[in-house]
């Protein structure tokens, strides 16, 4: 996938993410980096279990992402937290 790419995949993944987890985006850059992130989180995961990670830009990538943008804000909060 090119970087631009990555980049709409992780705002569409880090927004969707943000708004499932604390009703409110985290401000678009940092929604950026956890989307990217969660993109990276959501294939490993899904690769580890045998699934088909991120494989470009589409539903089933996104729902990847989002997955994984879900996990990484899940533990950012719980480190924030503590």
């Amino acid at each position: 996938m090119s970087i631009l790419s990555w980049i709409l995949l992780g705002l569409v993944a880090g927004f969707l993410g943000s708004k499932i987890v604390n009703q409110k985006g985290q401000g678009i850059l940092r929604d950026i980096l956890l989307g990217i992130a969660g993109a990276v989180v959501g294939g490993w995961v899904f690769q580890t279990f045998g699934g088909a990670g991120v494989s470009g830009l589409n539903l089933y990538s996104l729902i990847v992402s989002v997955i994984g943008a879900i996990l990484v804000l899940v533990v950012y909060h719980a480190i924030r937290r503590a």
